[in-house]
């Protein structure tokens, strides 16, 4: 008999797939940073043909394993700069690490896999943010909450595959935020950012 993780509204991804969300909790220094970089270096497309980088370990002795390297659009995101010792601070640490994250995908714009509107809906979320300290203020909420999901459609009809995301640190601004006295605000904020990317989110082919 199969178990129904908490959380799992889709009837069709639980029938063919297995639980999709998987959360790592151990203490520090026990190696997830480098656990999650060694599955981008196996997963992502960027590391196709890197096959030196697996040869002579356990995985590479499957056919079946081998067959997945470097096959499949992933996102890594780390939150382990998110340090702000207030909400704003954070909130805008938030935003530029978006930032980055869609200037590494900017290859997205080029060709017509994006439409003009998505375009510029592309450069409001990454090109421009943080270059001033206005757009950041009048990024709404709603748009730093769908940012990741937004972005991992766009990767969907790029490769006409699921994406992978692999996040780090996801707990570092929840400490810096009861430390600094904002909890509330920050956990608000990172709940709508969550729920979007690892619950209601159709472009997603497993997170971790």
């Amino acid at each position: 008999m199969r178990r129904i993780s908490i959380g799992r509204q889709n009837f069709e991804r639980f029938r063919v797939n297995d639980d999709d969300v998987t959360l790592i909790t151990r203490p520090r220094r026990f190696g997830k940073t480098l656990n999650l970089s060694m599955m981008e270096c196996f997963f992502s497309v960027a590391y196709a043909g890197r096959d030196s980088l697996f040869e002579g370990l356990s995985i590479w002795e499957e056919e079946a394993y081998r067959s997945l390297q470097g096959t499949f659009p992933v996102i890594a995101l780390s939150f382990a700069d998110i340090k702000g010792s207030t909400f704003k601070a954070a909130r805008e640490e938030i935003i530029l690490s978006l930032m980055e994250l869609f200037k590494k995908h900017s290859y997205l714009l080029q060709g017509d896999t994006l439409t003009d509107l998505e375009k510029r809906d592309f450069y409001t979320l990454g090109q421009h943010i943080g270059n001033d300290k206005d757009a950041k203020q009048e990024l709404s909420e709603a748009a730093i909450s769908r940012a990741v999901m937004t972005l991992m459609s766009y990767m969907e009809r790029y490769y006409g595959k699921k994406v992978i995301v692999l996040l780090d640190e996801y707990d570092t601004p929840l400490q810096e935020a009861y430390v600094n006295g904002y909890w509330k605000q920050l956990t608000a904020l990172l709940r709508s950012i969550f729920n979007s990317t690892f619950k209601t989110n159709d472009y997603r082919c497993r997170a971790i």
